[in-house]
């Protein structure tokens, strides 16, 4: 059985395929866990809205908890972590993760920015000895398998690979660097463009978006059932 964490952050309710002000985020990510049920009738799916209930962002008590030792954590430094150890107990219990992180001035929300925080973790996500020979950092989650899926949406066009400018766009590369941080390097992105101008291209990057996900779900679950 699959599991797949669904996480939208769009600070936008619902989905632009039923409302107009709707999020095309929650679209995508919603139309690629309904076509992955399809696929996996039984596969068992988390979901968390970081746009509407944002993870508490990082302060100086939860860092000085997080590089405690557990064993000489005070009560309230659990108490802090509870929320961290929480979002990271359903990450590392995933398959699929699956994150709606619509562009917000070139880059990721501060809600999903909040939640990358959250579970980049030393000691829980990734390791760090001073005494280590060579790079003294390295990610407690490589070897799992895990596969990351990234869908966004822009205001503006042409930030892909290659495109006029994709040098301003710093969505898909934030998060996977993250992700990829703490051993999750399987990462496949779709994205819906155009939104400001509200047009036939709009429409059509939808249109090219929503195929993009439908096939990525059918190569996708015929990999995990392969395996």
């Amino acid at each position: 059985m699959t599991r797949l964490l669904h996480l939208d952050s769009s600070a936008r309710p619902g989905s632009s395929e039923t409302s107009r002000h709707g999020s095309h985020t929650r679209r995508l990510s919603a139309r690629f866990v309904q076509r992955w049920l399809e696929h996996q009738p039984d596969a068992h799916v988390v979901y968390r809205d970081i746009g509407a209930e944002p993870p508490a962002p990082v302060d100086g008590r939860w860092v000085h908890a997080a590089f405690t030792p557990p064993p000489q954590r005070e009560p309230w430094m659990h108490d802090r972590l509870a929320q961290s150890d929480a979002l990271i107990d359903e990450l590392l219990a995933a398959d699929v993760i699956v994150a709606g992180v619509p562009m917000y001035n070139f880059g990721m929300p501060a809600q999903f920015k909040a939640y990358v925080d959250n579970i980049v973790r030393v000691g829980r996500t990734f390791g760090f000895d001073r005494s280590r020979t060579g790079e003294p950092y390295w990610p407690l989650l490589a070897g799992m398998n895990k596969r990351l899926v990234i869908l966004s949406a822009r205001g503006d066009f042409g930030y892909g690979p290659g495109q006029r400018i994709a040098h301003l766009n710093h969505v898909e590369a934030g998060v996977a660097t993250a992700f990829g941080y703490i051993g999750i390097t399987d990462v496949a992105s779709v994205a819906i463009e155009y939104d400001e101008f509200a047009d036939d291209r709009l429409r059509a990057s939808i249109t090219s978006a929503e195929s993009e996900v439908d096939a990525l779900v059918a190569c996708m679950a015929s990999a995990v059932e392969a395996a």
